[in-house]
Formats: structure tokens, C-alpha cells, sequence
């Protein structure tokens, strides 16, 4: 798993992709109102 500074994480597992928040945020950021992914396919 791969963590960033936001207390975002991923899971790669061959070609799919899991994506989360740690314990941390979920007890301090309250709700998701708001989730923007890119399109299927574009690398950055």
C-alpha cells in the first residue's frame, strides 16, 4: 500500500487500482461530499 501526506492510500493489485482514507481522516474530516477521479486510462 502507498500512503500520501493527505492520509489518501492505494492498493495496486495487478491492473485495479484500491483507493482510501486512513483511520485518521475518516475520525477528523467527517463526510466525503466530494470525490473527482480522472478518466479511465490517462496517466500523469
Amino acid at each position: 500500500m502507498y500512503y500520501s501526506k493527505d492520509h489518501l492510500w492505494v492498493k495496486v493489485d495487478n491492473s485495479i487500482a484500491i483507493l482510501g482514507i486512513t483511520d485518521y481522516a475518516q475520525s477528523t474530516l467527517g463526510e466525503i461530499v466530494f470525490l473527482e477521479l480522472p478518466e479511465v486510462g490517462l496517466q500523469q
